[in-house]
């Protein structure tokens, strides 16, 4: 592998990289050539992701830390420093889901994941970018959002909130960092994961496919955009790469066959009333105005092809 995608002697730290997306992004940054910091909340899951790497004939090494406090942030820049000699690539993928409905959420639930998800975001990007701006040589930070945080999903007040926040981040981090030649953008994945196996809709199909080693059909891979993991660290490689110099601050969506870039919330329509609106002046005007065509919200239940 070359040109702009050679990430020969650059270093990653990958939070969330024992299983699933994590290590999927994890190993592809190491086939592209950089040293790759796995995480973990568990030792056995972190030395067999270090070891199926570094079996690739990759670099890595293994940190077992639960992400959430400046503690395990300091700890994981500490490690790619120690082991690899610098940082350039931070990729806050670490997560656990809590769902529940809003009137069955505990405290604890809503805490847990916003432990993990936003402050852990907002940690180790910290401690990024301390390093980065130090170094003086720039950097890419990769913030792991969902499409829960752009659309709401039932269930999910904690987590949909925690991933909103991660893209906010993004657009304001990358505005901070700009100088220092550090860009940050948010990636909106969609792959068969644990959790996606839970949705009524792609369980028979995910399970079909593990179950024969058939690649999934079309309607899911194109129309769903959701493929397997793999499929979504191509673009977590090319944020990593000298290829996305240019680009910061930035939503994009990958799973399956398809790539998109999410838009950033807009004024949609505006109207004015000379001397403000009362209430009964909204009320008015709402239906055929400002309020004409309301916003959708909820990710859109699959679209199942009828056989």
């Amino acid at each position: 592998m070359g040109g702009f995608m050679e990430l020969t002697g650059k270093v990653a730290i990958v939070t969330g990289s024992g299983r699933g997306l994590g290590l999927a992004y994890a190993e592809a940054l190491a086939a592209a050539g950089a040293a790759v910091v796995v995480n973990d909340v568990d030792r056995e899951t972190v030395d067999a992701a270090v070891e199926k790497i570094t079996g690739a004939g990759g670099r890595a090494a293994g940190v077992v830390a639960a992400v959430g406090d400046t503690e395990s942030a300091e700890k994981l820049v500490t490690a790619a420093v120690e082991e690899f000699g610098r940082l350039d690539v931070m990729v806050t993928n670490a997560g656990i889901l809590r769902d529940r409905v809003l009137w069955k959420m505990s405290d604890e639930d809503f805490d847990d994941v916003v432990r993990v998800h936003l402050r852990g975001t907002f940690t180790c990007a910290r401690a990024a970018a301390v390093r980065m701006r130090e170094q003086g040589t720039g950097g890419r930070i990769v913030l792991i959002s969902s499409p829960a945080g752009q659309r709401g999903n039932f269930g999910q007040t904690n987590y949909a909130a925690a991933k909103a926040g991660i893209v906010a981040m993004a657009r304001t981090w990358a505005m901070e960092l700009a100088r220092a030649e550090i860009t940050v953008n948010a990636v909106v994945p969609v792959a068969a994961t644990e959790m996606t196996k839970t949705i009524p809709a792609f369980a028979p199909v995910i399970e079909e496919s593990e179950r024969t080693g058939k690649p999934f059909p079309d309607w899911l891979r194109k129309d769903e955009g959701l493929g397997t993991p793999e499929d979504v660290a191509g673009v977590i490689t090319f944020l990593a790469s000298d290829a996305s110099k240019g680009i910061t601050g930035q939503a994009i969506g990958i799973g399956g066959d398809r790539l998109a870039l999410w838009s950033h919330p807009a004024e949609k329509a505006v109207a004015f009333a000379e001397g403000g609106w009362s209430a009964d002046a909204i009320a008015e005007q709402w239906a055929t105005g400002v309020g004409a065509e309301p916003e959708t919200y909820g990710i859109p239940a699959p679209k199942i092809p009828e056989k």
